[in-house]
């Protein structure tokens, strides 16, 4: 495991109480332990936000994550985790990194979207609109492909140690095309991330930074449970549904 992503406590958590049951990640309750990481994370991305290549003054805002762990020596720790990604130029490696790896199959998905790319390109060239439509068709079948092939290696664990990748999860749920970019997340990269490593996950929670979103539905700093069209078959899946916590503790 690497060290440099498991964060100590800054603050004193000595007399913080533990909570017994992960709190549902769907639910609106944040344990107070899981405050104070998000808090301290909160407090470092403000000092390092202007090196990640990312401008929050003029792009989306993000939804960021911590999952607060007891370690193999029965210490507490937290995990941190951005959904989606900042920038291919920046180093986050402190981060929890994406469950998927690009270079996965030989670098697939790169040399898949250089090829859907170059389609774009033939296709602002081309004048007859015959062969703009074949372009466009074979744009669409090759994104289509890509993104199968992509979910396909998006692979989960659960509670048990089974994997299972996105489109089988989804398939259990009646749902064969998960939304795009399902799988990328701060709660399944977190969840992900703590299972892989044996380290027992104890509180989580989620907040936005940035710009507020559309409708301003969502607020700079403030908490917001998992999504349910993307993250409530991967989570189900992968806490086994409520092995870890507690329905009953919304």
């Amino acid at each position: 495991m690497d060290r440099n992503k498991l964060c100590s406590f800054k603050s004193d958590i000595s007399n913080i109480e533990i909570p017994k049951f992960l709190n549902n990640p769907f639910g609106n309750i944040i344990p107070k332990i899981a405050r104070i990481a998000a808090k301290e994370f909160q407090d470092h991305i403000a000092i390092v936000v202007d090196d990640w290549e990312y401008d929050f003054n003029t792009r989306k805002g993000k939804m960021f994550g911590v999952l607060v762990v007891q370690t193999h020596d029965s210490e507490y720790a937290y995990l941190r985790a951005v959904s989606g990604r900042l920038s291919r130029h920046t180093d986050y490696s402190d981060l929890v990194p994406s469950v998927f790896d690009d270079a996965s199959d030989d670098y697939f998905i790169n040399k898949g979207m250089t090829a859907v790319t170059e389609l774009g390109t033939r296709i602002k060239e081309a004048t007859d609109e015959l062969a703009i439509a074949t372009l466009k068709e074979e744009r669409r079948l090759k994104s289509i492909s890509i993104q199968k092939k992509l979910f396909e290696h998006y692979d989960f664990l659960n509670l048990s140690g089974n994997k299972t990748n996105l489109l089988e999860i989804f398939s259990k749920n009646d749902i064969f095309n998960p939304p795009s970019a399902t799988g990328e997340c701060a709660a399944p990269k977190l969840i992900q991330y703590a299972l892989q490593h044996k380290l027992k996950p104890i509180a989580i929670a989620e907040f936005w930074w940035g710009k507020p979103a559309p409708k301003n539905t969502r607020i700079e700093r403030e908490f917001y449970p998992a999504c349910l069209d993307k993250c409530k078959p991967i989570l189900e899946y992968m806490l086994e549904d409520s092995k870890l916590y507690s329905k009953r503790r919304i």
